[in-house]
C-alpha cells in the first residue's frame, strides 16, 4: 500500500508489499506506533470554546465531541475492529500505478451474479459490511451475488492519490472486474459511488448490465422556477437544496476550492478529522439527535480511524475539486438500465422526471426511512431493493 507506515500487509510468500497486477490477499495491521501516536494526540487536544446553547446548528457540540474523543481514546478497540474487518476477505491489486484495496465475498450459490458496490464520501466500503451477507447468501432464496466492494483510490485503505477523477476510478474498477474474471456485472453506488457507477455504464456499457443507486447524478438542475411545487417530491427536493446551500453544505465549499488547506487540519488533528466526518454522519443520516441513534459508535470511529491512519482526508477531499474534468458540463445520456432507491433523510433526493431526461430508469422506489448512508443504516432495505431493481438483469 501507499508508504505512510506499515498498516496493511499483502499476504504473499515473501511477506512484502508489492504493487503489480497480481491480486493478493490483504490483512489490515496498523502499527502500534500509529495507535500510540493517536492516543498521544487525543490527550493533547486543545479544545475551543462554544456559544451558549449552540447545539448541532453550530457544528459538532463541544460536550459530544469531548465524549466521543474520550471514547475513541480509552474505550474504542481498533484491534477488535481490525479483526472484524479481516474476517471479510480483503485483497489488493495494482492498477494505474496505485494499489487498490477491495473486499471480495463469493456466494456459495452457483447462480450468483457479480455485484460491484461503490461507496461515497466521507466513508468507505465498510458501509456495506452489514449488507454483504444479505446479498451473498439470501435467506429467502432470492437472487444471490458475488460482492466486490473496493476502496476508491484516495480514500481509506487504498491510500492517498492526487487528482484522480470519477472517469479514472470507473476505468480502474472496470479493470479490477476484468482481472477478477467478471465480464458482465451489476453496480450499486451512492454519492461519489453513484457517479462512478454512472461513468462505468457510460464508458464500459458492454460489461455493465445494470446500475442501482441511492443517489443519482442525473437530470437537469431543479429550481423554484422549474419545480412543480404541487408535487411533494419536487417541493421536498427544493427544500433539500436550500438546506444544503445554507446549512450543511459549507464543507463542500472548502473541499471544492481549498482542499489542501483543510487537509492540514484533518491530517494533523484527530479531533478535527473526527468532527469533520461525524458531523456528516449526523447531518446526512436519519438521526434527529446524536448520530449514535442510527449509526453504531464503534463503526463510525472505525471509519474515522481508517481516514486517520491512512491519511486520506486531503486526497478524498480533492475529488470535490478535480473529480470530473468539468463539473459544469451537462451529463451525457446513459442507456444502461438504472434503478434508484430514494432515501427520505438523504441530503438530496432525485426527482424522477428529471433523472429520466438523462438516464434509463427501470425501477424507482421511495423508501419510508433511511438517509445518505443507506446500506449502513438500512442494510435489509437496500439489499432487497438491489435484488428487486437489478437482480434480474444480465
Amino acid at each position: 500500500m501507499t508508504d505512510t507506515g506499515t498498516r496493511a500487509t499483502d499476504t504473499n510468500d515473501s511477506g512484502t508489499t508489492e504493487t503489480d497486477t497480481v491480486v493478493r490477499p490483504l490483512t489490515l495491521a496498523v502499527d502500534q506506533t500509529e495507535i500510540d501516536d493517536l492516543a498521544r494526540r487525543l490527550d493533547a487536544t486543545r479544545w475551543p470554546d462554544e456559544a451558549p446553547d449552540a447545539g448541532w446548528a453550530d457544528g459538532l457540540p463541544l460536550a459530544y465531541a469531548k465524549e466521543l474523543a474520550e471514547y475513541w481514546r480509552d474505550r474504542f478497540d481498533w484491534r477488535a475492529q481490525e479483526e472484524r474487518l479481516n474476517a471479510v476477505p480483503q485483497f489488493t491489486t495494482g492498477i494505474d500505478g496505485h494499489d487498490i484495496h477491495f473486499f471480495h465475498v463469493r456466494s456459495s450459490r452457483p447462480d450468483a451474479k457479480p455485484l460491484l458496490l461503490v461507496h461515497g464520501w466521507p466513508s468507505g466500503p465498510t458501509d456495506f459490511l452489514l449488507m454483504i451477507p444479505l446479498l451473498t447468501e439470501p435467506d429467502d432464496g432470492g437472487q444471490a451475488f458475488d460482492v466486490i466492494a473496493p476502496t476508491i483510490p484516495g480514500f481509506g485503505v487504498s491510500g492517498p492519490v492526487t487528482r484522480w477523477t470519477l472517469t479514472g476510478v470507473a476505468d480502474a474498477f472496470a479493470e479490477l472486474m476484468e482481472r477478477l474474471g467478471y465480464d458482465r456485472y451489476l453496480v450499486h453506488g451512492y454519492d461519489t459511488g453513484a457517479g462512478v457507477a454512472r461513468e462505468l455504464g457510460l464508458r464500459h456499457g458492454d460489461h455493465v448490465a445494470g446500475i442501482h443507486t441511492t443517489g443519482m447524478l442525473g437530470g437537469e438542475e431543479l429550481t423554484e422556477e422549474t419545480a412543480d411545487m404541487s408535487v411533494p417530491e419536487e417541493a421536498a427536493a427544493i427544500a433539500d437544496g436550500y438546506r444544503y446551500m445554507y446549512d450543511v453544505g459549507g464543507y463542500a465549499m472548502l473541499q471544492s476550492t481549498r482542499p489542501q488547506s483543510i487537509s492540514y487540519a484533518l491530517t494533523d488533528s484527530p479531533v478535527a478529522q473526527m468532527s469533520w466526518l461525524v458531523e456528516r454522519f449526523r447531518d446526512w443520516s436519519a438521526a434527529e439527535g446524536d448520530p449514535d441513534e442510527v449509526l453504531d459508535r464503534d463503526e463510525m470511529l472505525t471509519v474515522v480511524s481508517i481516514y486517520w491512519f491512512f491519511r486520506t482526508a486531503g486526497s478524498s477531499a480533492r475529488y470535490y475539486k478535480y473529480g470530473l474534468p468539468d463539473w459544469s458540463e451537462p451529463l451525457q445520456p446513459s442507456t444502461v438500465p438504472t434503478a434508484i432507491l430514494v432515501m427520505p433523510d438523504d441530503i438530496g433526493r432525485p426527482v424522477r422526471r428529471l433523472v429520466e431526461t438523462t438516464d434509463n430508469v427501470v425501477h424507482w422506489t421511495a423508501a419510508e426511512r433511511g438517509g445518505h448512508f443507506a446500506a449502513w443504516e438500512q442494510p435489509e432495505l437496500v439489499a432487497a431493493d438491489i435484488r428487486a431493481g437489478i437482480g434480474d438483469l444480465t
